[in-house]
């Protein structure tokens, strides 16, 4: 009861400082709210309360140890929970997971605004923001030790052994690298899986590279592989440039699902007229609403010919593409709407399109691979620790 109390009182405490100081009292919320979390995480890592008797117990309480973690809101002064081992226990590793959990993230974007103001390419702005971000001035040796931390962890979290999953999404976005002294497009290749044990999402992996587009999606599907990727029942994805063959090439047997929210946009680049627009955009949707891949066929075959005449090359493309959308109808109905579109990495790329906001501009694709492998470990926790995005028992 004692720790409910606590929590209780930690909470209004909170409150009480953003109802008296609004927004310039965030700092000081999160704090107090920050410490109350890692003092609960203390007491079920050591499975039990302070004095409370339990055979399950692991250790004891030990103190705590002061730490200041700068942030975009401030300085928090935390207090972070010690623990140490039973009388001849083992050596206890506890560092609270509530003050790791979000700061790769959060270290990659310093990093990221860092390393242009170190390599010479910042504007008076970026000196600004890193000031701001980092609360100090940087130097390219700091820049480069934090830089190779950050990186061994992602890049394990990358390498990770994979397993079976029965479906797949991949998607891929374009950013800007200065390349050469050039600003280029540097594509963003991301893998989202259903794992097969839990019906959980994982981000399988991610890569960033200035490569022809066939071969960094062939390579970055080879990788998933070589981590034992085994796809058992769809792929889904747009139908970007090289993909197709890469994906025919590495999963040769996967039934593939085009998206149909990129269909959607796709077919408006046929339409002749823009008034024609939004009845073509209702055929479609009546079309993915089908009860089944029968009577979706039916449909389409109805759209060729309602528009042979008044929009001929539309006709043609819906005759050529538009099947592609329909391969999700043998799956059960729940599943059908989750994987027929790749809405479903909406999530990662509305979350990468706020941080990556700031950087604006990377110096270097390492710089971009950081920030994006940060971002997806971090999501990707969330989803592995929270509830089932499917349930696979519907099969």
């Amino acid at each position: 009861m004692a720790h409910h109390e606590d929590e209780a009182t930690a909470i209004e405490r909170a409150i009480e400082v953003l109802s008296e100081h609004g927004l310039e009292g965030m700092a000081e919320a999160i704090q107090t709210l920050l410490n109350e979390a890692m003092k609960l995480e203390r007491t079920a890592f050591l499975g039990a309360g302070p004095g409370e008797r339990s055979e399950e117990r692991l250790g004891h309480a030990n103190g705590f140890k002061d730490k200041t973690l700068r942030t975009r809101l401030g300085e928090l002064a935390l207090r972070v929970p010690q623990v140490r081992p039973l009388p001849a226990g083992e050596p206890l590793g506890f560092y609270p997971r509530s003050l790791e959990r979000g700061l790769r993230s959060e270290r990659a974007l310093k990093l990221a605004i860092a390393e242009m103001y170190v390599q010479g390419v910042s504007t008076r702005r970026v000196t600004e923001i890193t000031r701001e971000l980092c609360g100090l001035e940087v130097t390219s040796s700091e820049v480069s030790r934090a830089a190779a931390e950050l990186d061994a962890q992602l890049t394990a979290w990358r390498e990770r052994p994979l397993g079976r999953c029965p479906y797949l999404v991949l998607d891929a976005r374009y950013e800007k690298v200065r390349d050469g002294g050039v600003v280029v497009d540097c594509a963003v290749l991301v893998a989202m899986g259903v794992r097969d044990e839990d019906g959980k999402r994982t981000l399988l992996g991610v890569s960033v590279s200035l490569s022809e587009a066939e071969v960094h999606w062939r390579t970055f599907l080879e990788s998933l592989k070589k981590r034992g990727l085994e796809v058992t029942r769809l792929i889904t994805s747009d139908d970007h440039a090289g993909l197709r063959a890469a994906r025919r090439a590495v999963f040769p047997n996967g039934p593939w699902q085009r998206c149909q929210f990129h269909l959607q946009q796709n077919a408006q680049a046929y339409v002749p007229q823009v008034s024609l627009r939004p009845q073509v955009a209702r055929d479609l949707r009546a079309v993915f609403h089908a009860t089944d891949a029968a009577e979706a066929k039916e449909r389409i075959a109805k759209l060729i010919e309602k528009y042979r005449r008044p929009a001929p090359k539309l006709a043609e493309w819906i005759e050529a593409n538009l099947p592609e959308g329909l391969t999700v109808f043998s799956l059960p109905e729940a599943h059908r709407r989750r994987l027929r579109t790749v809405n479903a990495l909406e999530r990662l790329n509305a979350e990468l399109h706020r941080r990556i906001r700031v950087a604006t501009l990377f110096p270097n694709e390492a710089s971009l691979l950081r920030l994006v492998s940060a971002m997806a470990a971090e999501i990707s926790e969330d989803w592995e620790t929270g509830g089932a995005y499917l349930t696979l028992e519907s099969e």
